[in-house]
């Protein structure tokens, strides 16, 4: 028989764990990006070690069960403070309180202020960490308890923003002096464009406001690199070190090696595919629109011709009932049938419906130029002879021609493709000039590897452009798997041209795995019969019969000192000399060429024109 097992001796009460004083602080570094320096440490608490309440989401839940939950706090608090004390550390504490805990902390800001001088801390090292945890009600009301801290010399943060109750309505308000960004926006902030665009924006407003930015939970060097190239000023996370009861004066030497890391970081958003939309559907539909007089349902035949002579050059006219639009009468169909004899007397008082198209083509205004795409290739392509209505909200706003909507979709989506190809959904021109400056402007030593294909222009002209497009997303793939996504920048110049911009220290043999990867995996495109003969006959540039080997890859490279390229190069001029190398690269047999920095720098001194891709 087993024995019986004692019961578990129930949790003591938090206010026991805070009379005993069972409570212990632990501190972690908040560093300056710039210097490496730490600028202060946020005191953390923690419960009896071995037990169920150590960790301080038990300690606090516990606390909201037995509804002490400010009194626990306030006991971290002082418990935080005794320990920074006793460790003489230097720089700031922070510490953390709930709304409730802020108003009875200014309530007795004298009591505060006798602590504080108790420990010889002084209040302006203090900085007081709104958290989460419950909402403000009255924000309005809550801005004066601020600002009667703030009286004392301390600072005001908002921990966790951008997460439940930490929101912009608290930042605009209560206008904190340092803002703690949540660490749901920074884990994997290297990788995730989104994120990156969210935290872009918050550091614009902390750029406007005055507010400091730290950015919490930072784990690796990838997220570390990218949120320090964004220009925050401050972070705190396990990378750097974790909560501890005797918490390192200076950084380690990992985390200092990475602040000091030469290379940038590559920002996910241009690795990132771009719709073809325009930034505002109703930028589109605006440029379109033409601004046209309708007809009401129950208006004539005659009404139309009058408005047609009236206006000769309107394509077409709308029929509209209480503002909407139910039909469309095309100018050209309207006026060839009133040519024929007798169809004004016969038909010239008869209702406007009669020669009416009662189911238009309509384009929303806030519609996406993809959407309007889809038109483009839809069976029902009356749009292009009628043209089409437009409407705000569901009421008539005016007409466009099948011309203005091909039109439009043709320029947005060049436009979009500046930014990211919409084949292989890689950077575009724009994103590759603007990360060129970047490594410039920080002098970061770099590779920038151009890119071509041999023999794939008479490729795709027999196999056709679907199977040219699998090879270059081929290309592309290969490319990709070339690349480490946080040092180097891969883009999508245009047709079968690519650009690296490499920072890996072994770039070298990435370009060598690169190259007989793609060529072997080339040949699975071709027939049979062309693979067995080693390529295919066409006709050159000149017109003459000539026989083509296989697709391959060459790569032609400049190397940018870390030292020297913010005074002799521009992005133009780099892609310029790395095309130079491209093209010396095709005639290679090994498809691999590089420039050294001596011949660059001569050929840039020659004034070399006509960047590869400054469109």
């Amino acid at each position: 028989m087993q024995p019986r097992s004692s019961p578990r001796p129930a949790a003591p009460r938090i206010e026991e764990l805070i009379a005993r004083r069972e409570l212990s602080a632990v501190f972690q570094p908040i560093v300056a990006f710039e210097n490496g320096a730490i600028l202060g440490y946020e005191g953390l608490i923690r419960g009896p070690a071995g037990t169920e309440l150590e960790a301080p989401f038990a300690l606090f839940s516990q606390a909201l069960a037995e509804g002490c939950t400010i009194a626990l706090e306030r006991a971290a608090a002082r418990t935080c403070i005794e320990a920074f004390a006793r460790l003489a550390i230097d720089g700031k504490l922070f510490l953390n309180f709930s709304a409730g805990a802020i108003r009875q902390l200014a309530a007795a800001r004298e009591d505060t202020l006798a602590l504080l001088r108790d420990y010889g801390i002084d209040p302006q090292r203090i900085v007081i960490e709104l958290t989460e945890q419950s909402a403000i009600p009255d924000v309005a009301g809550f801005a004066p308890v601020i600002a009667s801290l703030r009286r004392t010399g301390a600072q005001f943060a908002l921990d966790d923003y951008g997460t439940a109750n930490a929101s912009m309505n608290l930042w605009v308000r209560l206008q904190p002096d340092v803002v703690k960004i949540d660490r749901f926006f920074i884990h994997d902030i290297a990788s995730d464009p989104l994120k990156f665009e969210a935290v872009r924006a918050m550091q614009h407003f902390a750029n406007a406001s005055g507010a400091q930015l730290v950015a919490e939970g930072i784990e690796n060097e990838a997220d570390l690199i990218v949120v320090r190239d964004m220009g925050i000023g401050y972070g705190q996370g396990f990378f750097f070190a974790p909560p501890h009861p005797l918490p390192a004066r200076k950084v380690t030497d990992n985390a200092r090696d990475a602040l000091r890391a030469a290379h940038i970081a590559v920002f996910p958003e241009t690795t990132r595919a771009v719709s073809s939309t325009s930034p505002s559907g109703g930028m589109a539909s605006e440029k379109m629109l033409v601004r046209a007089p309708a007809l009401p349902r129950h208006a004539t035949n005659n009404n139309v011709l009058d408005l047609f002579n009236r206006l000769p050059d309107l394509h077409a006219v709308a029929v509209v009932e209480s503002g909407e639009p139910v039909a469309l009468i095309n100018r050209r169909s309207f006026m060839d049938r009133y040519a024929l004899p007798y169809h004004r007397e016969l038909f010239g008082k008869k209702p406007c419906m009669q020669f009416a198209n009662a189911s238009p083509v309509m384009i929303e205004k806030s519609m996406t130029v993809e959407q309007m795409a889809r038109l483009l290739a839809s069976d029902d392509q009356r749009y292009l002879a009628d043209g089409f209505v437009i409407t705000e909200n569901g009421k008539y706003a005016g007409l466009g021609t099948g011309e203005s909507l091909v039109r439009a979709v043709t320029e947005v989506r060049l436009e979009a493709a500046r930014y990211a190809n919409p084949l292989t959904f890689l950077p575009g021109n724009i994103p590759i000039s603007s990360h060129i400056a970047r490594l410039l402007d920080n002098k970061a030593g770099f590779h920038a590897c151009y890119v071509d294909l041999n023999h794939f222009k008479p490729f795709n002209d027999q196999y056709g452009y679907w199977q040219g497009d699998e090879v270059l997303k081929l290309a592309a793939a290969v490319l990709a798997d070339a690349c480490e996504p946080t040092r180097d920048f891969l883009g999508h110049v245009g047709g079968d041209d690519f650009l690296i911009l490499f920072q890996s220290d072994d770039w070298y043999e990435r370009v060598l795995r690169a190259i007989p990867l793609f060529n072997e995996g080339a040949q699975r495109f071709y027939a049979p019969a062309d693979r067995l003969a080693g390529g295919i006959h066409g006709e050159d540039r000149r017109g003459n019969h000539t026989f083509f080997g296989f697709v391959t890859m060459a790569i032609g490279c400049v190397h940018v000192e870390p030292a020297s390229g913010a005074t002799l190069y521009t992005s133009e001029q780099i892609a310029t000399v790395a095309a130079l190398a491209k093209r010396r690269a095709k005639h290679a047999i090994s498809g691999f060429v590089l420039i050294d920095p001596e011949e660059s720098a001569a050929l840039l001194q020659g004034q070399i024109e006509a960047a590869p891709f400054d469109a």
